[in-house]
């Protein structure tokens, strides 16, 4: 079993995109991938809650269609914020097509397929407020590319997927609506996606596989303009277009994968950290995105009120999800009410309440730990997600010591569906086990080291303190079993020796 070890720079005062690879030759465990994640937005820029709400419909739109649901480690640098207070998303530089071009693509787990812009397409985007070139796929420049025939199986996986495949010209076409009127429409075709894995500190091996992604030749509404515009979308979800499912279907990757982000920065993983203290609630298998089983909701210690057949799973009801793209969190309204009365009572004589566009908000003068009350979110399987009053409460503004905070939670947007954004998961390791088919957290410092497991199934191994590391927190892999590696990064080229290892650290 292959182990590494992380440390991720503060990505605020740094431009540090790295990406870290190797490849254990001598046994068939899979390895692990490690993502920097880094602030693409200013900190003192902030928004409205309601624009948040509108970005964030566009995100549910995608999630709530019809839905009936020798390895080594590949490294992605990741660019993005999840802060609130900025239209927040993640993506990355991916390789597709022969000769290999650069798309830029938006990291979602909340949704299932890859797909680009195409030519020709039909109102896509041409810049980017990213200052990311905008690059479109054209199938005919690539020698590896295919159209998917509507005969093939892949046709019909589709269908199932998003009950939007249909068949032109023998090719299987796809259109997918959102929940704001926007729409990406195309075909689907297979080609090659590079991936790099380091074999020595010296050799490194260029790995092709054959995937099936969306070619959209038309965008319309929020995906047509050029504000948060991006190449297309990465999806990460559990169905069989998903690109962590075709991974692991060929061997090139593990089918497991954990995030934890942070203010300005953060990591992803392709593997299972090995981090203290984490729990885990089992996922529904009913469900195409990562659902869970919610069951109460207590302040303070206190049980609300709350019927917990509200949090039922069925086939109108999609429970409890854990999305990674969502900035805010959203209660479906049978518990959002009583969610708010219950905070707005507990803090009534410590605040200022007032209303911002019908969202609570609430003007203080000391510190929010000090006012607000611990919330903690129960699950199936006796796990607690508890949150500080930063995890449902977001900052709007502040001027001369006071201080105006307003309700991150939201309601709910379809019935029945509880979403726990960004908002709440921060500061957390969140672990996607897709072979056990659980969720699980545990509260961690995204910028300490971790230990990271190739094997999903792992749970023993050692957590290093960064403070015994000259450097602090730069990006750090050390493998148990003496594989030379590379270390990519992007500011300085340094070479030092660690325990017997060598590690490179060269620009991208």
């Amino acid at each position: 079993m292959s182990i590494v070890y992380i440390t991720l720079r503060n990505a605020v005062t740094s431009t540090l995109l790295g990406a870290i690879m190797f490849l254990h030759v001598a046994s068939g465990f899979p390895a692990t991938l490690t993502l920097t994640l880094e602030r693409a937005f200013p900190m003192n820029h902030r928004i409205e809650l309601s624009q948040l709400r509108d970005r964030d419909s566009f995100r549910h739109g995608r999630m709530f269609q019809k839905d009936n649901s020798p390895r080594g480690v590949i490294g992605f640098g990741l660019k993005g914020s999840y802060d609130p207070h900025v239209a927040g998303l993640y993506f990355t530089k991916i390789k597709l097509g022969s000769p290999p071009k650069d798309y830029y693509v938006q990291i979602d787990t909340g949704s299932d397929v890859l797909w680009v812009g195409c030519k020709p397409c039909i109102d896509c985007p041409t810049s980017s407020k990213f200052n990311i070139p905008i690059t479109l796929y054209d199938p005919s420049s690539s020698s590896t590319s295919s159209p998917i025939s509507c005969s093939n199986k892949i046709c019909s996986l589709a269908g199932q997927t998003y009950n939007s495949s249909s068949c032109s010209h023998n090719q299987c076409t796809y259109t997918i609506y959102y929940g704001d009127g926007s729409a990406t429409l195309g075909h689907y075709v297979s080609d090659l996606i590079h991936l790099e894995i380091f074999l020595t500190d010296t050799k490194s091996l260029n790995v092709s596989a054959s995937v099936v992604f969306g070619c959209s030749t038309m965008e319309t509404g929020i995906l047509a303009t050029s504000d948060g515009a991006v190449d297309g979308v990465l999806g990460l979800g559990r169905q069989g277009l998903s690109v962590i499912s075709q991974l692991s279907s060929q061997g090139i990757a593990p089918n497991s994968f954990a995030h934890c982000l942070a203010d300005g920065g953060g990591i992803l993983v392709i593997g299972q950290p090995t981090v203290p203290h984490i729990i885990f609630t089992p996922l529904v298998k009913s469900q195409g995105y990562y659902s869970t089983h919610l069951h109460s909701i207590l302040i303070n210690g206190k049980k609300l009120s709350i019927d917990p057949s509200v949090f039922a799973i069925n086939n109108d009801k999609a429970g409890t999800i854990i999305d990674s793209g969502t900035t805010l969190a959203y209660l479906t309204e049978e518990a959002y009410t009583p969610f708010v009365d219950a905070i707005t009572k507990s803090v009534s004589l410590s605040v200022q309440q007032r209303t911002s566009n019908g969202n609570p908000c609430y003007s203080i003068t000391s510190s929010v730990s000090n006012i607000f009350p611990i919330v903690s979110l129960n699950f199936v399987g006796g796990a607690s997600m508890h949150l500080r009053p930063q995890d449902y409460l977001s900052l709007q503004s502040s001027k001369s010591g006071a201080e105006v905070w307003c309700m991150g939670f939201q309601m709910s947007p379809e019935k029945g569906i509880t979403i726990l954004g960004d908002l709440v998961l921060k500061n957390k390791f969140i672990v996607y086990d897709l072979d056990a088919q659980q969720i699980g957290w545990a509260d961690y410092d995204c910028f300490s080291i971790v230990e990271v497991s190739s094997n999903s199934s792992s749970s023993s191994g050692e957590v290093v303190n960064p403070n015994q590391i000259s450097g602090g927190r730069s990006l750090w892999i050390r493998s148990h079993q003496q594989i030379p590696v590379i270390v990519i990064a992007s500011i300085a080229q340094l070479t030092m020796m660690f325990l017997g290892f060598q590690a490179i650290h060269m620009s991208l």
